[in-house]
């Protein structure tokens, strides 16, 4: 297993150096799989463009990034050639119902599985833990405006992860670890976890 779950994407470059690491592939035939779909405000479709552009700096090429707007099922076919998943940021209870909605939640388990690297910006960091709840905690980040009853996340690791974090929001998360009993792995714009198999680390 292979996750790279990042506050802010590549704004640390050690982050993207530890990205193409990862990959363990000649940068120019990786092969990026890019789901937009959790931004829907001007603000988050910003990030989102920034989120591309730092891929493309990384040196790959325009061309081997798809983008797939969870809009339709995807087939094995179309995923035979990818080496990793890059899932942005935007409104993670929207993102949960469409990864559901479209049955790619069992693809991505199956595709991690098989050593796909799995890179999230934000709301695609929260989504590969256990749970999402963290992010309608007090409103902090995201509304539930699809009405999410069930809250479980791709449960890939067991880390909930908070991103974005300043020293404002420590009371709200303490907050929460204290009513929950479950951990919170903060995580500031220049930090990400990185699994590899059972070992885990922030790199910063």
């Amino acid at each position: 297993m292979k996750l790279l779950l990042t506050s802010a994407g590549f704004e640390n470059p050690k982050i993207g150096k530890e990205f193409l690491r990862l990959i363990d592939k000649p940068v120019s035939e990786i092969e990026v799989l890019f789901i937009p779909t959790a931004a829907r405000t001007d603000e988050e479709l910003h990030y989102v463009e920034k989120s591309k552009e730092e891929i493309l700096d990384l040196g790959i090429k325009k061309e081997n990034i798809c983008i797939y707007k969870l809009d339709k099922e995807i087939n094995d076919n179309e995923l035979e050639k990818i080496n990793v998943i890059y899932v942005c940021g935007g409104n993670t209870f929207y993102l949960l119902y469409k990864v559901r909605e479209s049955g790619f939640d069992k693809k991505i388990k199956e595709m991690v599985d098989k050593e796909i690297v799995y890179c999230g910006a934000s709301a695609g960091s929260v989504l590969a833990g256990p749970d999402i709840e963290i992010s309608g905690r007090d409103e902090l980040w995201d509304k539930n405006d699809v009405g999410l009853k069930d809250l479980s996340g791709l449960n890939l690791t067991n880390h909930i992860i908070s991103p974005h974090y300043i020293d404002d929001e420590e009371k709200v998360i303490s907050k929460y670890e204290k009513e929950t009993g479950k951990k919170v792995t903060r995580l500031t714009d220049k930090q990400a976890l990185l699994i590899e198999g059972n070992e885990a680390k922030i790199i910063e």
